[in-house]
C-alpha cells in the first residue's frame, strides 16, 4: 500500500506491507508547496516544479501505476487559489489522484501512525498527547484510552518564519496561545494524558542532530522513540545559530536552517504551554497513516 502526503513544505511517500504495518520504501523531499502562499495566495511555479521533480524522482522507486496508492495535501492546498489546475496537472502527468484533507481528518490519519510507531517502540499507545507541526498548519491529537479529540491550527514553521523575522519568540507565544480554548477541555494536559508525542520535521531534524547524524545519513530507526527535553531543544538551537550557513545545512538541509530555528521556539513554546518537560519524537505521519487506513480498510472487505 503506498501513501502520498504532500505537505506545505515536504513531499513524503511511504509503501507499507499491509500484514506487518511495517514500512518498504520510503521517500521524502523538501518541495516548499506553502512558499509566498501567505502574500500571494498562489502556490509559486517553482514550488509547482519543485513537487512535479519529485513525483517524478518518486516514481523511480514506487509503482504508482500498478500498487494501491492514496494520495492526500494540506493547508498550503487548503487555501491556494490555485490548488485545482495544479492538482489536476499532477494526476495528467503521473495518474496520482490528490485529495485535500481537513485538518482534522489530517490530524486523524497521522494518530493512526503514531499509535502504530509507538507500540512497535515499546511505548504506551492509548493515551497521549500528540502535536505535529507542519509547514502550514498544526494538528492537535489528545487521547485517552483509545478515546480522541483533534484539531487544527493555521500556524506552521513556512508561514511563522516568512511572516516574522522580528521578535519571533512573542509573535510564536502569542501565535501558541491560539490553542487556549481548545486545551482548556482537557486540562490538566500533563496528568490527563501522560505523555507527549511528537513527529514532523524539526522533532525529528533535531533528534537526528543531536544524535550526530547528518542531513544525507538521516536514519528514521535511529530517530523513532528518541526522547528530548527542553533543554535539548535550546541546545540544538544555540548550536544550529552559531554555525555558518553551509556547516548548519549539512544537518537541516537545504535552505532549511531558518524553518528549523523557528520550528524550535514553537516546539518548545507548545511544550511550555501543555507542560510537558520532555517529548516523545516519532517519525511516522500521516503518508504511514495514509497507508495504514487503506490497509485497515482492505482487511475489513
Amino acid at each position: 500500500m503506498i501513501g502520498c502526503d504532500l505537505g506545505s513544505n515536504t513531499l513524503r511517500i511511504v509503501q507499507m506491507d499491509c500484514q506487518t504495518k511495517e514500512r518498504i520504501h520510503v521517500y521524502e523531499k523538501i518541495v516548499r508547496t506553502g512558499k509566498d502562499l501567505h502574500v500571494t495566495g498562489l502556490i509559486c511555479e517553482s514550488s509547482k516544479q519543485n513537487i512535479l521533480n519529485a513525483l517524478y524522482e518518486a516514481s523511480h522507486i514506487f509503482d504508482f501505476k500498478n500498487e494501491r496508492c492514496f494520495c492526500v495535501t494540506t493547508e498550503a492546498m487548503r487555501i491556494a487559489s490555485n490548488a485545482g489546475e495544479i492538482l489536476k496537472e499532477i494526476e495528467t502527468i503521473f495518474g496520482l489522484t490528490f485529495q485535500i484533507i481537513t485538518g482534522e481528518k489530517e490530524a486523524y490519519l497521522t494518530s493512526l501512525a503514531v499509535e502504530n510507531a509507538l507500540k512497535r517502540e515499546g511505548f504506551k499507545h492509548q493515551t497521549y498527547a500528540l502535536f505535529d507541526l507542519g509547514g502550514g498548519s498544526t494538528e492537535f491529537t489528545f487521547c485517552k484510552d483509545g478515546t480522541k479529540q483533534s484539531q487544527s491550527f493555521p500556524f506552521g514553521i513556512i508561514n511563522v518564519a516568512e511572516r516574522y523575522s522580528l521578535d519571533r519568540e512573542l509573535h510564536v507565544t502569542r501565535i501558541v496561545n491560539s490553542i487556549d480554548d481548545f486545551m482548556t477541555q482537557h486540562d490538566p494536559i500533563s496528568s490527563n494524558f501522560l505523555q507527549l508525542v511528537t513527529t514532523a520535521g524539526t522533532p525529528t531534524t533535531v533528534a537526528a542532530f543531536l544524535k550526530g547524524l547528518d542531513y544525507a545519513h538521516y536514519d528514521a530507526t535511529i530517530v523513532n522513540g528518541t526522547v528530548l527535553h527542553v533543554k535539548d531543544f535550546d541546545e540544538a538551537y544555540e548550536r544550529l545559530f552559531a554555525m555558518n550557513e553551509e556547516d548548519a545545512e549539512r544537518y537541516t538541509g537545504t535552505n532549511r536552517r531558518d524553518l528549523v530555528v523557528v520550528g524550535i521556539l514553537i516546539v518548545k513554546a507548545i511544550m511550555k504551554k501543555l507542560g510537558f518537560e520532555s517529548c516523545i519524537v516519532i517519525d511516522d505521519g500521516l503518508r504511514e497513516g495514509v497507508a495504514l487506513e487503506q490497509c485497515y480498510n482492505l482487511n475489513k472487505s
